[in-house]
C-alpha cells in the first residue's frame, strides 16, 4: 500500500509566511489560484473500529475556489470526490501489538493511504450506512496546494499545503522526509514545532481547552 509523509505546522504570523513562502519560489499547483473548499466526513463503526485500529475511512468533496482574476463567465468546475482509507504504517512489533496507540518513530507522520476519485458522495455514503458505518465527525477547510520550481531539485515531490480551519492555520508538507525538513527549516520553523495529530485530534483537544462539547469541525457562517 502506498504511504504519505507528513507534518504539519501552525501558521503564527501568515505576512511572515506569505514572504518565505514567495522567496522560495511557491506556486500554486493544478492551475488557477490552487485554493479548494474540502467538506470532509469521517465514517466508523458505531463502536468505534476503525479509529480504534488507528484507522480512517473518509469521503471527501472538493470544490475549486474561484480567482478574483477569472472572468465571471468561465464555466465553475465540476466537484472532485475522494474516497480515502489511511492506517497506520506497521513498522515495527509496537504497530502490530497495539495499532491503535502507534506513533511512528522519527520526527514525521508515516501511514498506508489508498485514495480513488468516486462519482457520487452521497450514494457511497449509503452503502457505507447501509453496512452498518455512520459519518460521525465533518469538518471543512479551505486548502492551498503548492510546490517549488521543477528547477529545486530537492524539492522534487513535495506539495506544500496551506491548510485555513476553523481552529486555526496550518501548514503541511507532505513528500520525502528530507525536502519535509528542509523547507521546513526555509519556512522559519524548527523540528519541535512539527505535529503529527490528525484535525479531528487537534479540535477534540481545542474543544477540551475550551471546555466545550466536540461537534463538527466547521466554521460559523453566521
Amino acid at each position: 500500500m502506498p504511504q504519505e509523509t507528513e507534518i504539519k505546522l501552525r501558521v503564527k504570523d501568515m505576512k511572515i509566511l506569505l514572504h518565505a513562502l514567495k522567496r522560495l519560489g511557491a506556486r500554486p499547483a493544478g492551475g488557477g489560484n490552487g485554493r479548494i473548499h474540502e467538506w470532509n466526513v469521517i465514517y466508523d463503526t458505531p463502536q468505534g473500529g476503525l479509529a480504534k485500529h488507528g484507522q480512517l475511512l473518509r469521503i471527501r468533496t472538493e470544490s475549486q475556489q474561484k480567482s478574483k482574476s477569472r472572468s465571471a463567465t468561465v464555466k465553475k468546475a465540476k466537484p472532485r470526490i475522494l474516497l480515502t482509507f489511511k492506517k497506520p504504517a506497521l513498522r515495527s512489533r509496537e504497530a502490530i501489538d497495539n495499532p491503535a496507540n502507534y506513533t511512528p518513530s522519527g520526527r514525521h507522520k508515516v501511514r498506508e493511504e489508498i485514495e480513488i476519485e468516486v462519482a457520487d458522495a452521497a450514494a457511497l455514503g449509503s452503502i457505507f450506512e447501509g453496512l452498518g458505518m455512520r459519518g460521525w465527525f465533518r469538518y471543512e477547510k479551505y486548502r492551498t496546494t503548492m510546490k517549488l520550481p521543477a528547477s529545486v531539485r530537492w524539492a522534487k515531490g513535495l506539495l506544500i499545503e496551506l491548510d485555513e480551519t476553523p481552529i486555526g492555520t496550518f501548514v503541511e508538507l507532505e513528500g520525502p522526509p528530507s525536502a519535509i525538513d528542509r523547507a521546513a527549516q526555509l519556512l522559519g520553523y524548527l523540528r519541535s514545532d512539527y505535529i503529527l495529530k490528525s484535525y479531528l485530534a487537534l479540535y477534540l483537544e481545542e474543544r477540551r481547552h475550551q471546555g466545550e462539547s466536540p461537534r463538527d469541525m466547521v466554521f460559523d457562517r453566521k
